[in-house]
């Protein structure tokens, strides 16, 4: 199927439309862009930038996907951004480019960002992410599979969320999140284990309380992270276990 492209959009030669597209009235796609198969790109919508959307991604009106970073060292070139299938970015959505030559900003699949968040240059953002209404997220951020990003909740330049965990709303995150966790506060702290969450996902009895001994190991029992760590090596595989500690490992900001 052709694309469907309202006669008010302005589609840039050299744009890439893959067949189903949809494109309404006074949207604007750049000569850099790539729409996948399936994509609907809204009416007063912006798709710019050296940008990639994999198939069936859905952007509303007055969403800005692929701008020019605002990071003060860009230089001239092309930077980009690829996402993955199934995205939906909706009402004034903004999502920058990397910030160099070469580098990207990169979202999987099936995320969804609500009315007004932000996401800005050189981030990696997993799969099943869902980032509310007016919350940021700073350059270089590492967020993982399956995280909640509650409303109005703002994360720190090179911190990272682990799967399954939630940054409540109106969070102010300047430390790493860990896995299977819940954090709230300003600035942000873990206060418990996303139990309802890592429940619905789908994990088991065990792992549920796999999850709340690394909890009460790294933040009730007066331990350092180092000592935490050596703790819960002691704890038995499985994989609550060995993905808290390996997100714990590679932390550079500390811990929330």
């Amino acid at each position: 199927m052709a694309p469907a492209i309202h006669p008010t959009a302005i589609i840039e030669d050299g744009a890439k439309l893959a067949k189903g597209v949809t494109i309404g009235a006074y949207a604007f796609i750049g000569a850099d862009v790539t729409l996948g198969e399936g994509c609907t790109i809204h009416h007063h919508a912006t798709v710019e930038g050296l940008t990639e959307l994999g198939p069936n991604c859905e952007v509303f009106p007055y969403a800005l996907i692929g701008g020019r970073t605002q990071d003060l060292k860009a230089r001239p070139g092309k930077p980009g951004l690829r996402i993955g299938a199934r995205n939906v970015f909706r009402e004034y959505v903004s999502v920058h480019s990397g910030t160099q030559e070469g580098e990207w900003t990169i979202l999987g699949d099936d995320n969804v960002l609500l009315a007004y968040s932000h996401i800005a240059h050189d981030c990696v953002i997993g799969n099943h992410v869902v980032i509310s209404s007016h919350s940021a997220v700073a350059g270089h951020v590492h967020v993982g599979d399956h995280v909640n990003i509650a409303w109005n909740a703002g994360i720190h330049q090179f911190c990272r969320i682990g799967d399954y965990a939630m940054l409540a709303a109106c969070s102010k995150c300047v430390q790493d999140v860990p896995p299977y966790m819940i954090a709230d506060g300003n600035p942000a702290e873990t206060k418990m284990v996303n139990t309802v969450g890592i429940t619905r996902a789908g994990f088991s009895p065990d792992e549920i309380t796999a999850a709340k001994n690394m909890y009460k190991l790294f933040y009730r029992d007066g331990l350092n992270t180092s000592q935490a760590i050596e703790k819960a090596k002691a704890e038995g595989k499985n994989r609550i276990v060995d993905s808290f500690i390996a997100f714990a490992q590679a932390t550079k900001r500390g811990l929330a």
